[in-house]
């Protein structure tokens, strides 16, 4: 018998949609490449809060700024979804708030600490292959997660 290997994202998408992890993935790949897609003044002005279906929720810093971004959203949406590589977002929500000064994305916190060293080893050789940054934080949660639920089986093998 002949067993197909898939590619690890399809393998992921799967993992992450039994986990209803699937629509946070695309969140947390806008979050993180915002800055990249849009640009350095775009990005001062405005940054992303949430992905709701396809619509994505920005906030801006202010009304002139509201203004301006309301007239780019069709070029916002495909410069987003280009950065992605495919479609996720088709509209865009703009609201008027505070912009937080890092524009660096924020990395999710580990579970490390229930984790034994091995583990933690383990989860880390996992990962020691995947480049990117985005698929590597959701694998590293997924197999963390793992971990804790069902203690010293690794995933990886």
């Amino acid at each position: 018998m002949v067993r197909r290997i898939d590619k690890l994202s399809v393998t992921l998408g799967r993992i992450l949609k039994v986990h209803g992890l699937e629509g946070r993935l695309s969140e947390y790949r806008v979050l993180g490449r915002w800055k990249k897609a849009v640009g350095t003044v775009i990005a001062r002005h405005a940054q992303p809060r949430s992905v709701h279906g396809r619509k994505l929720t920005i906030i801006v810093d202010s009304p002139a700024w509201m203004q301006q971004l309301s007239m780019l959203k069709p070029d916002i949406v495909e410069q987003v979804n280009r950065s992605l590589g495919r479609e996720v977002i088709r509209d865009i929500t703009l609201k008027l708030g505070e912009i937080t000064a890092s524009t660096a994305p924020v990395e999710a916190p580990r579970i490390y600490t229930s984790l034994s060293r091995e583990e933690q080893t383990q989860i880390e050789t996992c990962l020691q292959q995947i480049h990117d940054p985005d698929i590597r934080e959701t694998l590293r949660r997924v197999i963390e997660k793992d971990f804790l639920n069902k203690k010293g089986k690794s995933r990886c093998e």
